[in-house]
């Protein structure tokens, strides 16, 4: 339980209310919060503001050491969480993951009210894989065989603008198969299979692996030349853990901005790598990467590639996608901030005063192709609400996330 003396440390809670259709934020929900398995005990109650997110509660969790060393205590606590709204279904998430001195971002996508709408059947978070048990991965070679004749496959790496999880095993047909973005695809794999107090090299490295085997599915279309019709699953024995409306981790979701174009190369493999992993405590896995093995690494100083390599051997090597599926336009390739001018300002420009007519903390910007002092506070602004470094100026993570909240409020891609 969250109340045992070992919640001596804090983590903090933020919570993100949108209209499930469209994306928009939801102002005003009235949050709950309690103790996991309390319904009686109300920890705290907060609202939303205008961009749909509560203020970062603080909230009991146990020590950070918990968390970086494998053992049988859960090194993080369990809250639920109820969100309510007026005219929309009140939604419950049960086991929201709180761990210490780390930001857990919990979303909620609410379902308007309508005649006969149902009531949300809760959120239910289960354990997490480092401290749950899951079934192992069952091995595979590390490189598909491509038949060039017959099977479709890209031939080029793309970043898929959707990827189709299917939440069971792959034989399971009445497992529900969910449309996630890609990106937020990969974070909720990430806070689902790795702890975010961990070295950012260590959560570099696992973000990569993972980057790197969902990339192999899609580019062999692994499971659609077998009959499937969807990407990848959620089963631990096949791929990696997905877990429907999780919260995310700050940290771990800022690693994935920064570098969800990568993925893992051999010298003279065209394919991503299928880099497989386990736990190392629970499973062992010779010539995959463990998990609390890359955490010990990272704490002794190894690189992300060093990491890697030390587990996959020395040829082992990053790569970029060549290729960005779902989105208006292209990161220029170098920094815009004051001063900067042309086309991709003013794309930039664009968006981003789209994105203000929704989020309305955001100043509105003229799409002038000028990068003054009122698109940098646009910018500012919008790093603030998404969680990231609030420089003013758009480098590439900021510009993908733009273009990912553009795309998500203006449903662009719906269209495309």
């Amino acid at each position: 339980m969250a109340t045992n003396p070992e919640n001596t440390s804090r983590g903090l809670l933020q919570v993100n209310a949108v209209n499930i259709q469209n994306n928009f934020p939801i102002s005003n929900a009235r949050v709950t919060i309690r103790y996991r398995g309390e319904p009686d005990r109300v920890i705290e109650q907060v609202e939303t503001n205008s961009s749909g997110q509560t203020v970062q509660v603080s909230l009991p969790a146990p020590p950070v050491e918990y968390s970086l060393e494998p053992q049988t205590i859960r090194p993080y606590a369990e809250y639920d969480v109820v969100v309510e709204a007026q005219g929309f279904v009140p939604l419950t998430i049960d086991g929201t993951e709180i761990l210490a001195d780390s930001t857990a971002i919990q979303p909620a996508a609410m379902t308007p009210l309508g005649d006969g709408t149902p009531a949300e059947d809760p959120v239910v978070i289960p354990d997490h894989t480092l401290y749950g048990s899951y079934p192992p991965k069952i091995a595979e070679p590390e490189i598909k065989p491509v038949n060039e004749s017959g099977e479709i496959v890209l031939s080029r790496i793309v970043v898929p603008q959707t990827i189709v999880v299917h939440d069971g095993v792959p034989t399971d047909s009445s497992a529900p198969n969910y449309y996630v973005p890609y990106r937020d695809y990969i974070k909720n794999v990430a806070c689902s299979e790795i702890y975010s107090t961990w070295p950012e090299a260590s959560i570099t490295a696992n973000v990569l692996a993972i980057m790197s085997f969902t990339l192999n599915r899609v580019y062999t279309e692994w499971y659609r030349n077998q009959g499937y019709d969807f990407t990848i699953t959620s089963s631990t024995a096949f791929d990696h853990k997905w877990i429907y409306g999780r919260n995310l981790f700050q940290s771990i979701a800022l690693v994935v901005d920064e570098i969800f174009d990568n993925y893992l190369s051999r010298p003279g493999v065209r394919q991503p790598i299928l880099t497989q992993y386990c736990d190392g405590r629970q499973v062992s896995c010779p010539g995959w990467m463990t998990q609390w093995g890359s955490c010990s690494l990272g704490e002794q100083g190894y690189s992300p590639i060093e990491i890697l390599r030390y587990f996959y051997g020395d040829n082992m090597y990053v790569n970029t996608a060549e290729q960005i599926s779902g989105i208006p336009a292209s990161w220029p390739g170098y920094e815009l901030t004051v001063g900067s001018r042309g086309d991709k300002v003013r794309q930039l420009q664009e968006q981003l005063d789209a994105i203000a007519a929704v989020y309305s903390a955001i100043p509105r910007v003229t799409p002038d192709g000028i990068y003054g002092p009122g698109t940098e506070e646009a910018v500012r602004a919008f790093q603030n609400i998404f969680g990231l470094p609030q420089t003013g100026a758009v480098d590439f993570a900021t510009w993908y996330k733009i273009s990912h909240i553009y795309v998500g409020v203006t449903r662009i891609a719906e269209l495309v």
